[in-house]
């Protein structure tokens, strides 16, 4: 897969700024769990994943995680540039949750496009909404959907994204996941296997009864 086929607005762009876009472009190839992107003092530039699976979360100051979002093949990552948003005032991870290959951006030769092409600018201003969205999502959710409901939906989630009912996940994985101990978590699915909605084994969340997760969800 080229990055020309990757770029959404690359149809859009000057031969100019094709060429700058090119000659700057930075390929890497990260392992699962390694970290790309650390807090506020970290400018790496923008991603766009060529295959893989990336993981934006924000730590406490208590050290507890919470995801915001998570990105896969095609999806650009701009909080990995925060050199170009000064007016963001919290710090975000961005880890690698499977093996992912992907492009690095340098934010400056992205920040000049912006300036100069209108496509880069509209596209960017849409992608930063919708990232908002997403925090904003996340916030509705802490603040008014109890924690079962979330757990419910997480899972529903992650069959949904590796395509099996068996998750190898750790309670801790998802504690992390949505902001909460892993002595919570571990007490929910607990609650979870004696309700005949999953299976647990050390490292292994099996979904026994989707049905019954989804109605708990819209419950």
């Amino acid at each position: 897969m080229e990055f020309q086929n990757c770029f959404p607005v690359w149809k859009k762009l000057n031969a100019v700024h094709r060429e700058k876009l090119l000659g700057s472009l930075v390929s890497r190839t990260v392992k699962k769990g390694t970290v790309l992107h650390n807090g506020d003092n970290d400018c790496t530039g923008l991603l766009l994943i060529k295959s893989g699976q990336l993981r934006a979360y924000i730590l406490s100051d208590e050290g507890r995680e919470i995801t915001i979002y998570r990105l896969f093949d095609r999806d650009m990552c701009l909080f990995s540039a925060s050199c170009m948003m000064r007016s963001i005032q919290f710090d975000i991870t961005i880890e690698a949750e499977k093996d992912t290959d992907l492009w690095i951006i340098p934010a400056e030769v992205y920040q000049g496009m912006m300036a100069e092409s209108a496509p880069v600018a509209n596209y960017t201003n849409e992608l930063m909404a919708t990232r908002f969205s997403d925090v904003m999502w996340l916030i509705e959710q802490i603040m008014w959907k109890s924690l079962d409901k979330r757990v419910a939906a997480f899972l529903l989630e992650e069959i949904s994204i590796e395509g099996t009912d068996t998750l190898k996940i750790t309670h801790e994985a998802v504690a992390n996941h949505l902001g909460s101990h892993r002595e919570v978590i571990t007490r929910m699915l607990k609650y979870f296997q004696n309700e005949g909605m999953v299976k647990l084994s050390r490292g292994t969340i099996t979904i026994a009864d989707a049905e019954k997760l989804e109605e708990l969800c819209e419950g």
